[in-house]
């Protein structure tokens, strides 16, 4: 049986799972965010703007050109196309703080790259999906509703978001003290949340992921590169090249596996696509993030940076 022949079984129960977690995950990342954090990026918007150029507009389009010299099976292209459209994951801030880049930078692109996902995902998933042959003819099987995937994407990010900003507007001392326990175990819920959607495909997996593990190396490391080239194109400080970096190279590929799930019964490559995504972006991240550690970066000022 081939790759895209293969369909990952999923209960009802088991996804109504998955998306409360991912729901809770975008809540204790949202108690930490304030207001003053988006009103930082409206008094200097250069680096968030450059950062989420590169996210949701270069990211997808150099996916595309990867795509076009690669030359995957369709359900593998169609997850690349589908993770290239996801906001940032939620581990940046942390491997942006550990990797002395701009944390308020990270953290505004996340806020903000989150809100934009409800409608951009959507939009870069079908609309690079459908210039590609193989992926298009491989979307028209399915029942695809852009309106129910926004609105799904908006129930699991957008209203955790709004609650887990009100809460730490409303009662900042309870969510400083359970902001700090959910950064710690946040991570461990990711895997969790990743190895749950593996557990009852597992020998689906092993058989399939040297398929998709050097097209998620090439992937990643586009990623992290358009972040930090374009950055420094546009001649933002080391401190924001390493926050959009990483930003750009750590995708909420979780968000991902969800969609996977809800919209395309589960699809072999693009569900090994994603779940691969989940492991290798938290190596890569830490592993960049550890080099950035033990290196200063430069401190010149550039107008439009955010300083910290």
């Amino acid at each position: 049986m081939g790759i895209d022949q293969v369909t990952l079984n999923f209960n009802s129960a088991t996804l109504t799972i998955m998306n409360i977690l991912i729901g809770f995950i975008m809540f204790g990342v949202a108690l930490d965010l304030k207001v003053d954090d988006f009103k930082r990026t409206l008094s200097t918007p250069r680096p968030v703007l450059i950062g989420l150029i590169a996210q949701f507009f270069l990211l997808p389009a150099f996916t595309f050109l990867l795509v076009m010299i690669v030359k995957p099976l369709p359900s593998i292209a169609l997850g690349l196309f589908l993770v290239a459209a996801c906001p940032g994951g939620n581990l940046s801030n942390f491997l942006t703080y550990l990797g002395k880049g701009n944390t308020p930078l990270s953290i505004s692109m996340s806020a903000i790259s989150t809100v934009l996902a409800i409608f951009m995902t959507p939009f870069n998933t079908l609309f690079w999906g459908s210039l590609y042959p193989g992926t298009n003819a491989l979307m028209r099987s399915f029942s695809i509703s852009p309106v129910d995937m926004l609105v799904t994407i908006f129930i699991m990010l957008g209203v955790p978001l709004v609650a887990g900003m009100y809460i730490g507007y409303k009662y900042p001392g309870w969510a400083s003290r359970t902001n700090k326990w959910m950064k710690r175990f946040s991570i461990i819920f990711f895997i969790l949340f990743v190895l749950a959607s593996l557990a009852s495909n597992f020998t689906y997996f092993l058989d399939f992921v040297g398929m998709v593990a050097i097209v998620v190396f090439l992937h990643n490391l586009v990623a992290i590169l358009l972040g930090y080239f374009s950055s420094r194109v546009a001649g933002l400080p080391e401190k924001d090249r390493r926050a959009i970096a990483i930003e750009v190279g750590i995708q909420n590929s979780g968000l991902g596996l969800i969609l996977i799930f809800n919209f395309f019964d589960g699809l072999g490559g693009m569900a090994i696509v994603a779940a691969w995504w989940a492991i290798w972006h938290i190596v890569s991240g830490l592993s960049l993030a550890t080099f950035w550690s033990k290196r200063e970066p430069e401190t010149t000022a550039i107008n439009g940076g955010i300083q910290v």
